[in-house]
């Protein structure tokens, strides 16, 4: 069966998310040093070093930044099953953008990846509509 319009426009989405989103953290990751003299300049702690806060701030960002390569591939992977109808890859993705969406609250977010949960959550709903709702079976429970 193909997909409908939305399922298609909402894979297109997830692929442009997963790439916007390992921009945005590439981006970060570029800013490390102004981070890390921020982070510097904030701390009040004597007992923390300004090599400690530089080395864990680099950590951290290329941890997020590889966090952002491996969404990226979900995105890719559970957005092609989606677009096959497989609706516990809808399911996956819906959780997926919660914790994308998540962490740009907490996290070094900036308009990159900010555009990156905006772009997830819209792929999202497409996948909801009510129209494509025929694409997404329920699988009975006789098949479980």
């Amino acid at each position: 069966m193909n997909p409908p319009t939305p399922v298609k426009v909402s894979f297109v989405l997830w692929i442009l998310s997963g790439l916007v989103l390992m921009a945005g953290f590439g981006f970060t990751l570029t800013a490390r040093q102004e981070i890390v003299d921020t982070l510097i300049d904030m701390n009040t702690d004597p007992r923390v070093t300004d090599e400690q806060i530089a080395s864990g701030t680099t950590s951290l960002l290329w941890v997020l930044f590889i966090g952002a390569v491996v969404f990226a591939a979900l995105f890719a992977l559970f957005a092609y099953k989606a677009r096959e109808g497989t609706r516990s890859a809808r399911t996956v993705l819906t959780v997926l953008a919660a914790i994308v969406l998540i962490f740009q609250m907490i996290l070094f977010s900036n308009l990159i990846t900010l555009a990156a949960a905006f772009l997830a959550i819209v792929a999202t709903v497409l996948m909801y509509l009510p129209g494509v709702a025929h694409y997404f079976p329920k699988v009975s429970k006789s098949l479980r």
